[in-house]
């Protein structure tokens, strides 16, 4: 029966490092401290500043609860360990091995914590996916991924708002926007901006080809409110349309649907999932918050990395990853190495290996 010692002592010791990076007797201090000014008798009459101190507090502690179910997780490997050696009893040593790789993932989660460190990786994010070169097939691929990035939120117990989705001409998806909210959703998320390469049979081609289709994906933190990002009503052109599409009861009977201009610029967002054209045009200025704060970053600093990564045009040979549907399977990311020949499994929302190994790439490097 094999020793499992060896390995729960280097857990042990990342597990001690995590603490000390994620430094949890400090934000233990701050937190008891949030919780004094949460019992003050004005504190929630600044809603602004009520609402931030609570999200603060709420990443603290799910920060805190993750060290300690680890250490949990440490000692029930330590003891079953134990057990499975004195008894020479099998399903000890299985309950050990599953303490040690429930254990091996908590602790990857707290390192990730670990490589937050910019300014909105902790907060909520804005994934449009637009299809690239492919024509109606890009369209299509383009609703894979709106999907693959829905079950992989859900599967991190994020919240996902669906902005704005319309359904292509024949098949597939026009593009979409959609906010995802959860703890360091935006600095997960980040790791999946650029293009994507699929390659496959083509479902709407009668003579079975192989086809090639791209599309892109962009993200943008949600700007919290004290974010100054000046837009003027005069530098704005907006139009109201007929909804199309899953919405509320109101989509195509009311034009409730938005379209914004930022004239200066040039950009361009919609929104048309809420049930009310005031609703709509809320959302819509979130993302155009978030798009023209990019811009002047971009002004700022010369390069666009910070917030978005370079961009590219979705065709070939700008892909971030390629999924081989056909003759073989297998999905890869150009940037990393990383590879899995599970396919169905990446389109249904099993992405963390992928931006993972993105993720502790880029802190490598800094």
């Amino acid at each position: 029966m094999e020793d499992l010692r060896d390995a729960i002592e280097r857990l042990d010791t990342r597990l001690v490092e995590a603490e000390q990076y994620l430094h949890l007797v400090d934000r233990r201090t701050q937190l008891a401290e949030l919780e004094k000014t949460f019992s003050e008798p004005n504190f929630w009459d600044d809603q602004q500043r009520a609402s931030k101190l609570s999200k603060q507090a709420s990443d603290i502690r799910s920060d805190i609860t993750s060290y300690e179910e680890a250490a949990a997780l440490l000692e029930d490997a330590r003891v079953a360990n134990e057990l499975a050696l004195s008894e020479e009893d099998e399903s000890f040593a299985v309950e050990a091995e599953q303490a040690i790789a429930q254990l091996t993932h908590r602790i990857d989660t707290l390192e990730l914590a670990s490589w937050f460190s910019g300014e909105f990786d902790a907060g909520d994010a804005i994934v449009s996916v637009n299809p690239g070169q492919g024509g109606l097939e890009a369209q299509d691929w383009a609703d894979m991924l709106f999907k693959m990035y829905t079950r992989y939120s859900q599967r991190n117990g994020w919240k996902v708002e669906v902005l704005d989705a319309p359904s292509g001409e024949v098949i597939g998806i026009d593009h979409a926007t959609f906010i995802v909210s959860g703890h360091n959703a935006y600095g997960m998320l980040r790791a999946e901006q650029g293009v994507h390469r699929l390659v496959r049979i083509s479902p709407t081609d009668v003579k079975q080809r192989r086809q090639t289709t791209f599309a892109g994906v962009e993200v943008l933190p949600v700007l919290p409110d004290d974010i100054e990002v000046e837009i003027k009503d005069a530098d704005l052109r907006i139009d109201v349309y007929r909804s199309s599409g899953p919405g509320g009861q109101s989509v195509n009977t009311t034009d409730s649907a938005v379209r914004i201009t930022h004239l200066p610029t040039n950009t361009v967002v919609t929104c048309q999932n809420e049930k009310s054209q005031l609703q709509n045009k809320e959302a819509a200025m979130k993302i155009l918050r978030a798009r023209l704060y990019e811009i002047e970053q971009a002004k700022r600093e010369a390069e666009l990395e910070e917030l978005r990564g370079p961009r590219a045009e979705a065709s070939w040979g700008n892909q971030i990853r390629n999924y081989v549907l056909y003759p073989y399977q297998l999905v890869k990311d150009v940037r990393t190495g990383v590879e899995t020949g599970n396919v169905d499994t990446v389109l249904d929302g099993d992405l963390d290996q992928f931006i993972v190994a993105f993720l502790r790439q880029q802190a490598t490097k800094r």
